[in-house]
């Protein structure tokens, strides 16, 4: 039996000709016309419209919706389609174990007759999705992040500390995977404070002189604090000059300041996806990498597209994907905003503010939403928050919604001026009331899982429990 074996799959010349790096990169994007990047992207979604109709989830999806192939005929035609989500992939791998139908791997057509590169989410909140990409939609998965590494500032001989979570995880593969094939850094793989033990990390980071860290904001500020714990100055005895990580409402100058004032870049992107967006050196928004994926921001309630500036529903089509696994209007539910402010840099590339908060994890009180990511800063603001704070979403008899936010402070626990005055200070910033309980530093830890999570836990939502 002959069959491609997973580099024979994809021509990797032709994969950077068409997803350039570098000067390359910013040369395309500072001369194409946003005319003819439509045209680009429109060659690119009729050939995974065209996949996707061979695939059961996808004649399922779209035909519930009264959907037939000759009504979609160019990009213009996409909001035609119906989203989906984790909602409806789970459904097909129950329907369909252990893989599901919306994939089209091994389906006999050739786009289907591929090696597979199999992950799954976390499972947090249940049973672990499965992700699924061919070696040609991996490669530029990886190849859209390493774009992002190299524009940002990582270079040869950079020593790259990873605290991405490995496992069935996506996540820290296809970084691992993005600096190792398109980059001359050197990569360690630290993972977790569960995989490898922050005091042992911080040790690693010096003995390597680790210069970029790559991660999530929360961890990676930990690390900060365990290095100074041991005796070690960041920055200094550590010698980063650069993270680059998901820095969503963190606040920038903290965690600068916590590694010796570094340049910190942020991007975005989610398991199924890949990177969708990343700073550029202006720092000045996300940047969409709009030759691999194409982005619409729906509203949260009704679905409707929003206007650039209006916040909403981050729903991403991958254009690159039309053969294994295509993603045409996944709803990320991560919810941002479109900048209208034009390019510093001559990019002809839209950009988002970044990470705004999910909108299933919104909390709407007395009429407010509120996300409990866009705390992280406001707490910030005083000088007694320790770092780490939780919020507990709750419902009264009467159906009164309440959210009592706990904080970890350096100040004494039954302080009740400290408490008013965390109070009145998210009041101001966010408009709604809310209960403050003041906890010790570290207390918190058990239920956020600072300390074994990439992505700690910010809500805990007993209302429908």
């Amino acid at each position: 039996m002959t069959y491609a074996t997973y580099f024979e799959s994809f021509d990797v010349k032709e994969l950077l000709r068409q997803f350039p790096l570098d000067q390359a990169f910013t040369d395309k994007f500072k001369n194409i016309s946003r005319e003819q990047l439509r045209a680009e992207q429109n060659a690119m979604f009729l050939r995974c419209v065209a996949r996707a109709w061979q695939i059961p989830f996808y004649q399922r999806l779209w035909g519930n919706a009264g959907i037939k192939p000759e009504d979609i005929q160019s990009l213009d035609d996409i909001t035609r389609l119906p989203v989906f989500g984790k909602h409806e992939i789970m459904a097909s791998v129950e329907a369909n174990p252990p893989l599901g139908d919306f994939h089209g791997w091994q389906d006999g057509t050739e786009a289907g007759n591929k090696p597979l590169v199999f992950h799954t989410t976390s499972g947090t909140t249940g049973r672990p999705q499965p992700l699924v990409f061919s070696p040609h939609s991996r490669e530029v998965q990886s190849l859209l992040l390493a774009r992002l590494y190299r524009w940002q500032g990582m270079q040869p001989g950079d020593v790259v500390h990873s605290v991405y979570g490995h496992g069935m995880i996506n996540g820290g593969h296809y970084v691992r995977e993005a600096v190792t094939h398109y980059t001359q850094a050197l990569f360690c793989s630290a993972g977790t404070g569960i995989e490898m033990r922050s005091a042992q990390q911080v040790q690693l980071m010096k003995n390597m002189g680790a210069t970029v860290i790559v991660g999530f904001a929360d961890y990676i500020k930990k690390l900060a604090d365990v290095a100074r714990e041991n005796g070690l100055v960041p920055g200094k005895d550590i010698p980063v000059r650069m993270i680059c990580g998901h820095l969503g409402r963190e606040s920038r100058e903290s965690l600068s300041a916590a590694w010796g004032g570094v340049e910190l870049y942020d991007w975005y992107g989610v398991g199924d996806t890949g990177a969708i967006a990343g700073q550029g050196p202006d720092q000045d928004g996300l940047y969409l990498m709009e030759d691999a994926q194409y982005v619409e921001i729906l509203d949260v309630d009704s679905g409707a597209p929003v206007a650039d500036g209006g916040t909403g529903d981050m729903v991403v089509t991958c254009l690159y994907k039309d053969d294994i696994y295509p993603i045409i209007r996944f709803n990320t539910h991560d919810v941002t905003r479109v900048l209208t402010t034009p390019s510093t840099l001559g990019m002809n590339l839209r950009r988002i503010e970044g990470f705004l908060g999910r909108s299933d994890n919104m909390v709407k009180i007395r009429g407010i939403n509120v996300f409990p990511q866009a705390m992280a800063p406001v707490l910030e603001e005083h000088a007694s928050f320790a770092g780490e704070f939780i919020c507990v979403a709750s419902r009264d008899e009467g159906g009164r919604d309440d959210l009592a936010v706990h904080v970890e402070t350096r100040g004494a626990l039954d302080d009740a001026q400290l408490a008013a005055e965390f109070s009145a200070l998210l009041r101001q910033r966010l408009g709604v009331e809310m209960s403050i309980v003041l906890a010790a530093p570290g207390a918190l830890a058990p239920l956020t899982g600072i300390e074994v999570r990439q992505k700690p836990v910010r809500l805990i939502d007993k209302r429908f429990a």
